[in-house]
């Protein structure tokens, strides 16, 4: 399959890039003001990075706003944790209220942006993440249908590959699905994509080029205007 372009300017780092840079360059997104729900598994790594400048409110599912980074050493509160079960900080007027309430806020459009893992993303945007449909698994979507469905914006963070080197960014998702076109951005190990209505676009790769990232996404891959 070939590629729209092969602008090398994509390539903006050497190797792949590891969790906690990954992290690092999803909450530099974040647009300032923003009120953010960070889902379970690598996308709590992105509290940590996260700057006062930003004066981002963040949001998780058991009931609280304005949660800070994960909690170390005397830091830790046991009855202090997010959606995932990890002890964190709160910050200056952070507050906590009812379960419906905090269902309220993640379906009432209140949310900015959510970050999302995913098993599995599709070229218009389906998200598939709490489930793959292997049997014995017990189905737990939790609360990833309202997040997916309620936020502004979905930004999912994951590995591009499977163990088995599949790719996760796919035409169909074959695992159930969590929403319905509904994410905008996907940041992983190998490259940023924007999902819209003209397809996939690729941001910026790391350690490949967009010619080798094509080999590995079965989906037509294109480079944003800027590096076209």
């Amino acid at each position: 399959m070939s590629v729209q372009s092969n602008e090398k300017s994509l390539q903006t780092s050497a190797t792949p890039l590891g969790r906690d840079d990954l992290a690092r360059l999803v909450a530099r997104d974040i647009a300032p003001g923003s009120f953010v729900n960070l889902g379970i598994g690598q996308p709590t790594l992105v509290s940590n990075y996260l700057t006062e400048e930003q004066n981002i409110t963040l949001h998780t599912e058991n009931g609280m706003l304005g949660m800070g980074p994960e909690a170390k050493g005397e830091e830790i509160d046991e009855d202090l944790i997010n959606a995932g079960k990890i002890p964190v900080t709160e910050l200056p007027g952070a507050s906590y209220f009812h379960h419906a309430d905090s269902f309220a806020i993640m379906r009432g459009g209140h949310l900015d942006i959510c970050v999302l893992g995913a098993f599995q993303v599709s070229a218009t945007g389906d998200l598939a993440n709490w489930h793959t449909g292997a049997p014995g698994a017990i189905p737990a979507v939790g609360g990833a249908m309202d997040l997916a469905t309620g936020a502004k914006d979905v930004f999912v963070m994951m590995t591009l590959l499977t163990r088995e080197g599949a790719s996760k960014i796919v035409d169909a998702c074959t695992y159930p699905v969590t929403g319905v076109g509904c994410v905008t951005r996907v940041y992983t190990d190998k490259a940023v994509f924007l999902i819209g209505p003209d397809g996939v676009t690729v941001r910026e790769t790391f350690g490949c080029t967009l010619e080798e990232l094509q080999d590995l996404v079965p989906v037509p891959l294109k480079a944003t205007p800027a590096a076209a």
